[in-house]
């Protein structure tokens, strides 16, 4: 049996000199693997009040100071762990909780103040040679910095964001994308491979929990993890994504796979971390919306920032953000003012030069394209939300611009 949340904190919390004065739970995670809980800690020491202070931000604690924060815990349900090696979703996910650690402990002290996110306190990574460790085994739990005194708002369960959120959001992934260009892993081992494949490196290696990492591929939605999604479009006769993403017209790869295949990390200079799953649930803004700080780091890993905005704009950018107002949508749809003004607010800041040959604009769009045409791929065989109208029609006029075709076959003859 597993100890209570309240025992986890109570554990945690000491390795810190801190007592644990109320434990709440937020929210249960998917399919039982865990839970989020608020906890009211109260510090016994003026140098556990100092830490906490420099965590959050703030300043003038002392012995007695009290602070509110927050716990994740994940403990899998018992047929979940049984039925592990086979199972690609549960790997998928027991993966990505490591990966969230790893996040927290390693990579968010690299990102600088200025990047809004929590910052970890405690974390089961760390708890070697730690009082109370044994009673811990088997769970992976870690206590954060509550980012929801700065950032009050919630980004609302599958909502539109505000114009002045959206731009936030986008200075933030640019921030983001951009400030890990100083410090990505040159070895591209130092990553977590797709579910199946890590299982059974790790099985080789007789290593049962890995060195620790990001994603190679960040997401959860590229095509080598989601290839039984990818096989039930391509039989789904009735859909046109079927024969438009599926079929190989030319005897070799299917558009699909051409587009996983170049969007695949590889080491290239614009590659980036990416948060992977961007969506208004995802984030908290100031009370004026002109401020964002992300979290739920499961998906964090390499790949081109374009990946993060194709999910972005599709499930949580007002639609009239996007398109021509008063305009009805055409089938084919290419890309309107307001799609590449955004499009172009996100270069800036991540280039902070306009006329930067770092990602030139022509390179820049033919990746977005070939993100939305990724994004739609999974879309169709997963279930389309969110702004659908102006995806399909985006990726019908992408799909018939040739030049993007010869493109994006140029592009995987250079890689090999």
């Amino acid at each position: 049996m597993p100890p209570s949340p309240d025992r986890v904190a109570r554990i945690m919390l000491s390795w810190h000199s801190l007592d644990l004065l109320e434990c709440t739970t937020l929210q249960t995670l998917w399919a039982g693997y865990g839970q989020i809980c608020s906890i009211t800690a109260r510090a016994t020491t003026d140098e556990a009040a100092k830490q906490l202070d420099k965590l959050c931000g703030v300043d003038g604690g002392a012995a007695g100071t009290v602070y509110s924060l927050i716990l994740k815990i994940i403990s899998p349900p018992q047929k979940r762990r049984e039925n592990e090696d086979e199972d690609e979703g549960h790997l998928r996910k027991m993966l990505s909780y490591e990966v969230e650690q790893y996040f927290y402990s390693d990579v968010v002290p690299l990102l600088g103040d200025d990047i809004a996110v929590a910052k970890c306190l405690a974390s089961t990574r760390d708890m070697d040679g730690e009082e109370g460790e044994e009673e811990l085994v088997g769970l992976m739990a870690a206590i954060m910095t509550d980012l929801s005194f700065k950032f009050p708002v919630a980004g609302g369960k599958r909502s539109v964001l505000t114009p002045v959120q959206v731009r936030a959001a986008l200075d933030w992934l640019a921030g983001f994308h951009g400030r890990s260009w100083g410090f990505l892993p040159a070895d591209l081992d130092e990553y977590v491979l797709p579910p199946l494949e890590e299982s059974r490196r790790r099985k080789e290696n007789g290593d049962s929990e890995g060195a620790g990492g990001l994603w190679l591929n960040g997401g959860y939605t590229y095509l080598a993890t989601r290839r039984k999604e990818y096989a039930s479009l391509a039989e789904d006769v009735d859909s046109e994504w079927s024969g438009a993403l599926c079929s190989a017209t030319d005897g070799s790869l299917s558009v699909a796979e051409k587009v996983a295949l170049v969007l695949t990390p590889c080491g290239r200079s614009v590659e980036s971390y990416i948060h992977g799953d961007v969506k208004s649930e995802n984030l908290f803004t100031t009370t004026n919306g002109d401020e964002v700080a992300f979290f739920d780091f499961q998906y964090v890993g390499l790949g081109l920032g374009v990946c993060d905005l194709a999910k972005l704009f599709t499930c949580s950018v007002p639609l009239h953000m996007l398109t021509d107002a008063g305009e009805p949508l055409p089938a084919r749809l290419a890309m309107c003012d307001g799609e590449r003004r955004l499009l172009k607010r996100y270069r800036l800041s991540l280039l902070e030069d306009d006329d930067s040959e770092l990602y030139d604009w022509e390179t820049f769009k033919r990746h977005w394209e070939t993100a939305l045409v990724d994004w739609c791929r999974f879309q169709a065989s997963w279930g389309f939300w969110g702004n659908t109208e102006w995806l399909e029609g985006r990726v019908r006029s992408i799909l018939s611009d040739q030049g993007w075709r010869e493109w994006l076959d140029q592009t995987i003859i250079a890689r090999e």
